[in-house]
């Protein structure tokens, strides 16, 4: 599912869905809109009232502050993400062609981490590390450090079953997601060009990390 069509969904109405409900998932939607467009520091509470078609007194009742609002923005974004690749996580030790599996799941990765508005609030988060580092925090922990330990688990049981050599799993997998993630994530940290990558570009660095990390990591 692409940024666009989980953002359309989203905004969907839910006929069962109460007048808070809808209130609140107004404003987290303006909420994101402006700072994707604006940074967190250009954005106001006012015009996020605005944009979301309510009072500022609803927002604040909702969300007590500005950071506040942010970090349910970042949690659910990270939530989002995760669930799009959760499935073939907890399929992996299961795998008889683990290398086809690892590519497809390293490929799914890619695609979801890199989704342009990630991107963007990833950049924001580090612009603002030193001035709010719960919200930095939060999305470490939220993000990379929990995607690390999932899939730290996932190759511990591979290597109970003798299909990765990995004595330390917590350390396989950041290897793992560093060798497929850090050439484009590192390169659109610091290029707005939002196409500067093709899906194919993109599956090749998936791929190229598989092999690199079952060269060092693999046992057959």
């Amino acid at each position: 599912m692409t940024a666009d069509s989980a953002r359309r969904t989203s905004e969907v109405d839910d006929p069962g869905e109460g007048r808070t409900a809808k209130k609140r998932r107004a404003i987290l939607q303006a909420a994101q809109r402006l700072f994707l467009q604006k940074g967190y520091v250009g954005t106001s509470m006012d015009e996020i009232a605005g944009v979301a078609g309510v009072s500022k007194q609803t927002v604040y009742k909702q969300f007590a502050d500005k950071e506040r609002l942010f970090t349910e923005i970042i949690v659910r974004s990270i939530e989002d993400a995760e669930g799009q690749s959760a499935e073939m996580i907890q399929a992996l030790p299961d795998s008889d062609d683990l290398a086809r599996d690892l590519r497809t799941f390293a490929r799914s990765m890619v695609t979801v981490v890199l989704q342009p508005h990630l991107v963007r609030m990833r950049r924001i988060i580090i612009g603002e590390a030193d001035r709010f580092p719960d919200l930095a925090r939060t999305w470490y922990e939220r993000g990379p450090g929990r995607g690390h330990s999932n899939l730290a688990a996932r190759f511990a049981e591979l290597g109970e079953r003798g299909r990765l050599a990995v004595d330390d799993p917590l350390l396989a997998a950041q290897t793992f997601q560093w060798l497929v993630l850090s050439i484009p994530l590192n390169r659109l940290m610091f290029d707005a060009d939002e196409r500067l990558f093709s899906t194919d570009d993109l599956e090749r660095y998936a791929d190229e990390g598989v092999r690199v990390f079952l060269a060092a990591y693999g046992t057959g």
